[in-house]
């Protein structure tokens, strides 16, 4: 037929032998974890970022380039001298980015772009956290749920799985720092890593309530000098003096930032349930997640801008 595609192993299976990569001699190599042969590191890095992107498993991601045309423009195969790298092979480079911690070398190294560039203003920090949820199923190889991951009750729903905690800057909304933790972590008992050292003022939900009192934050020489200004709880907002209530809804306007980026993660991005076990899998995963998040973010914030 005219223009159908060939199954992958018949189209292959005549150029196996002879394969070669092209314009790559000078790129640093993925050592052939799998058997196979080496794969140029980019290569790998950007494969990696589109399995992150439209979160997609091993497997999901190697089938998705060989269909799409983009993807495969993106990773700068050419199917007449070489193959997509296995889902393996994919597996392997993930294990050496968790294993080096790579993911947060890569979102500090975002982030050193953005300082750099000006895009990002000192002084003040927004901080949050979102719930991620975890399969719960008990079918799977161990029979168990993963045992990093914990229960906590929002409202009067209960969710099992992990938080993500972030801190972003107040004048841009930009993502400066993250961590994971279990669902069960209370917000206060990250605040203190989400701050950065000259920032003066610190802008945070009622649920982080009493911060100043934390020990971590009170014994700190330059946190105790932080100005923390705390959403109002709802019931004392209603009896607030009119000037105080037009100052907290200023406030508000500027925390409401620290929701932008989790819309682009979830809904972007399409995480909205873990793909990993372990905490330290899903921290590495974050920093990839919201370092595209932050330049996402900043490719439509100069599109808007003409």
């Amino acid at each position: 037929m005219h223009g159908a595609a060939l199954p992958r192993q018949r189209c292959w299976s005549h150029r196996r032998d002879r394969q070669r990569r092209v314009g790559t001699e000078d790129q640093p190599q993925s050592p052939p974890l799998s058997g196979g042969s080496a794969k140029p590191v980019e290569t790998m890095l950007r494969m990696y970022l589109l399995q992150v992107w439209f979160n997609l498993s091993d497997e999901g991601v190697e089938d998705a380039i060989y269909d799409s045309y983009a993807m495969r423009r993106f990773m700068g195969v050419d199917f007449t001298v070489e193959q997509v790298p296995d889902a393996t092979t994919l597996l392997h480079f993930r294990h050496l980015l968790e294993e080096h911690k790579l993911g947060e070398k890569l979102f500090a190294a975002q982030n050193e772009i953005f300082e750099a560039e000006g895009w990002i203003m000192r002084g003040g920090s927004i901080v949050d956290a979102t719930i991620i949820a975890a399969p719960s199923s008990t079918k799977n190889s161990t029979g168990t749920r993963d045992p990093e991951m914990k229960q906590t009750k929002k409202g009067n729903q209960w969710y099992f799985g992990m938080k993500a905690h972030t801190g972003v800057d107040a004048g841009t909304g930009y993502v400066h720092p993250v961590s994971v933790t279990a669902a069960s972590v209370h917000d206060l008992d990250e605040i203190a890593h989400l701050v950065r050292g000259d920032d003066e003022v610190v802008y945070a939900d009622a649920g982080c309530q009493g911060a100043q009192k934390r020990p971590e934050i009170a014994g700190d020489e330059h946190l105790v000098g932080v100005e923390f200004l705390i959403a109002a709880r709802k019931t004392r907002l209603k009896s607030m003096p009119g000037p105080d209530r037009v100052a907290a809804s200023r406030q508000a306007s500027v925390r409401a930032k620290v929701e932008h980026p989790y819309p682009v993660v979830k809904r972007d991005f399409g995480f909205i349930k873990t793909r990993y076990r372990g905490i330290g899998k899903n921290l590495n995963h974050h920093n990839m997640l919201f370092a595209s998040a932050n330049w996402l973010m900043r490719a439509r914030a100069v599109a808007l801008m003409g």
